[in-house]
C-alpha cells in the first residue's frame, strides 16, 4: 500500500522538526463551497456543503455526530483520485456552519428531510444516481433515508461504524466520554494538537482540515455567558498532565482581545434523540432493497442481526485495519478504496483513466 504510506508521511509534515499543527483550508480538498437554502422564501434554514467532482454519480456524505463535512476532506481526495464520482458533503442541522431555525431537532425524520431537501436544492427534481455514505449518526440517518424512501434516485448505501448493537451498548458511557473532553481551547492549533494526541482523530492531515468545523472561536466574555467558563489558564482540562501543563494555555500577549475556541455543538443536549438514531438501523439496513456496503473499525462491533445478514450475503461488509471511530479520518485511503471497489462492483463508478492505467502497469 504504498498510497496509504506516502499519505501518511504527507500527513505528518514538520516545521522546524515539530509537527505542524496548524488549520488547513477545506479548498484543499473540496472544489466549491455553498450555502444552500432550504425550504419556504422566507425560511432561515441554510445548509453548508462542499462540493467536488463533476460526472458520474453523486456521492452524499453524512458525517457524524460533533463533526461536519469537512471530515470527508481527505476521503474525498482519495475516492476522486479512483473513480469518475461527484461529491456532495454536507453539515448536517445543528453542526458546522449550517444555521436552522430548530438546530436542537436531531429526529431521523427531520435530518432524512434535511438531506433530501437538500439535494432537491441543488440539484432540483431529478438528482443523479445517489449513493448515500455515512457515518456514526450519519450513517444511521442515511439508513432511515433509504428505508422511508426520502430521496428516489438512491441507488447503493454506505453505512460506515454504525451497528445497533454495539450503538445501544455505548449510549450509556456517551456523556462521560463528552465530559471528559476539554470544554475549551486556547487556540485552534491546539484543539488540532489535542485530537491527534488524544487520539480522536489518528490521522493530522484530517484533523488539520476536520476540527476547524468542530470548534468556532469566542471572545471570553462570550463563552463566560455561554457557561460560566474558568479563567483562561484553566480552559483546557485534560487528564494528560505531562501534555496540558499552564505554558500550553498561559499566553496572554494581548488579554484585552483574548479569545478561546469552543465546540459548535452540545452533543449532550442531544440525548433524547440517540436511541432513536440507532435502534431498529440493523434491521432497516438489511431491509434496504439496493447494493448495500458496511465498513467497520472492528469485528467486535457487529451485532447478531447483521451478522446472519452477512452469512447470507445481503450486503458486502469490510473491517478496516486497527483505527478509532471516525474511521474516514483515520484510513481515508483504505475507505476510498472499499467504497471505489464497491462504485465498481455495481458499475455505479467507473475507474479513473489514470488509475486504470496505473492498474495495468503494475500488473
Amino acid at each position: 500500500m504504498w498510497e496509504e504510506s506516502f499519505y501518511t508521511e504527507q500527513s505528518t509534515s514538520e516545521v522546524g522538526g515539530k509537527l505542524d499543527y496548524s488549520p488547513v483550508s477545506w479548498q484543499e480538498y473540496y472544489d466549491e463551497m455553498e450555502d444552500v437554502n432550504v425550504g419556504p422564501a422566507d425560511s432561515k434554514d441554510v445548509f453548508r456543503i462542499y462540493k467536488a467532482g463533476s460526472e458520474g454519480p453523486l456521492l452524499v456524505l453524512l458525517h457524524g455526530g460533533g463533526h461536519s463535512a469537512l471530515s470527508w476532506a481527505v476521503f474525498t481526495t482519495a475516492i476522486t483520485r479512483r473513480v469518475n464520482c461527484r461529491v456532495l458533503a454536507m453539515d448536517l442541522r445543528g453542526h458546522g456552519e449550517t444555521l436552522v431555525c430548530h438546530p436542537d431537532d436531531f429526529s431521523t425524520q427531520t435530518m432524512s428531510s434535511d438531506v433530501a431537501n437538500v439535494i432537491q436544492a441543488c440539484y432540483g427534481e431529478t438528482p443523479p444516481p445517489i449513493v448515500l455514505i455515512g457515518h456514526g449518526v450519519g450513517g444511521a440517518i442515511a439508513v432511515h433515508a433509504v428505508g422511508n424512501m426520502v430521496i428516489p434516485t438512491t441507488v447503493g448505501l454506505v453505512a460506515i461504524d454504525v451497528v445497533e448493537g454495539s450503538a445501544m451498548e455505548a449510549l450509556h458511557s456517551i456523556q462521560n466520554f463528552l465530559k471528559g473532553r476539554p470544554k475549551s481551547f486556547k487556540s485552534m492549533d491546539h484543539a488540532i494538537e489535542w485530537s491527534v494526541k488524544s487520539g480522536q482523530i489518528r490521522n493530522l492531515e484530517s484533523a488539520r482540515v476536520s476540527m476547524v468545523g468542530q470548534i468556532k472561536r469566542c471572545e471570553v466574555e462570550e463563552a463566560d455567558t455561554l457557561e460560566q467558563a474558568s479563567p483562561v489558564p484553566d480552559v483546557v482540562v485534560e487528564r494528560s498532565e505531562e501534555f496540558y501543563d499552564q505554558s500550553y494555555v498561559n499566553d496572554k500577549e494581548n488579554a484585552a482581545s483574548e479569545s478561546v475556541y469552543k465546540w459548535r455543538i452540545d452533543l449532550s443536549k442531544s440525548e433524547k434523540y440517540w436511541d432513536g438514531w440507532f435502534r431498529g438501523t440493523s434491521n432497516l439496513f438489511l431491509a434496504c432493497n439496493l447494493p448495500k456496503l458496511l465498513l467497520l473499525a472492528g469485528i467486535d462491533r457487529l451485532d447478531r442481526d447483521l451478522t446472519i445478514g452477512q452469512m447470507q450475503g445481503r450486503f458486502m461488509m469490510q473491517v478496516l485495519p486497527p483505527c478509532g471511530h471516525a474511521v474516514q479520518e483515520d484510513k481515508p485511503e483504505r475507505v476510498a478504496e472499499a467504497v471505489a471497489s464497491f462504485l465498481q462492483r455495481h458499475k455505479f463508478a467507473e475507474a479513473r483513466r489514470e488509475t486504470r492505467s496505473s492498474n495495468s502497469l503494475s500488473q
